[in-house]
Order: C-alpha cells, then structure tokens, then sequence
C-alpha cells in the first residue's frame, strides 16, 4: 500500500503530538503510572490508619491508674526517646498485636506531648 506524499506530514504531526502530551501529562498534568499509584495508596491507607490509632493510645494513656506520673515521665524524656516510652509502656500496641503499627507511637507522643500537665 502506497502511502500518499501529503500525509505523511500529518502523520508526523500525529505522532509528535502523541508524544508530547504524554511527556506534558506525566510531567504537569498529574499523570501516574500504575506502581506509583498504588505507593501513594498505601501511603495515604498507613497515614489514615495512624490517625485513627494514635488517638486510642492517647486514650489508653490516659485511662492509666498512674497517668499523671505516667504523663510526667513522658515529658521529662527528650522527643527522640518519646515514641520509645510509648513503646514500651504498651499504649501504642493493640489487643491482639505484638507490637504498634508503624507510626502510631510516634503519632501517639506527639499528641501527648500536647496535653497540659
């Protein structure tokens, strides 16, 4: 099949378009491939299932018979070691679980470090 001299800047045009909005779309326009969205997914699910459990902690914290010496301690501890004593204090695990879900105890001792004295 012959291919008439006149289209051939068409298809040209053709391509270089299709090319370049792939290159505007994944560069401006928010394009994604499929493994970066599904990265981003699991991002945004461990984000939203911190926000739901540090509040809990807090909340197991506080329900403490010695919370206030509890609470005390805590903000004596320098905020690099906080997450650790909410650790080990056992706040952050839940029933159920051997250890906290990544990011809740660090969630968790940030909220407290928020609460007065």
């Amino acid at each position: 099949m012959q291919i008439p001299p006149e289209t051939r800047p068409a298809l040209w045009g053709a391509a270089g378009g299709a090319i370049a909005l792939a290159i505007i779309g994944f560069t401006w326009g928010g394009w994604v491939t499929s493994g970066t969205a599904a990265k981003m997914a699991s991002s945004q699910a461990d984000t939203a299932v911190v926000r739901v459990l540090a509040p809990i902690c807090v909340q197991k914290f506080q329900q403490q018979p010695d919370a206030a010496a509890n609470l005390t301690a805590f903000k004596a501890v320098s905020s690099y070691q906080q997450a650790a004593f909410v650790t080990k204090g056992g706040w952050a695990t839940l029933a159920g679980s051997d250890k906290p879900y990544d990011g809740t105890a660090r969630a968790c001792a940030d909220m407290l470090d928020k609460l007065p004295q």
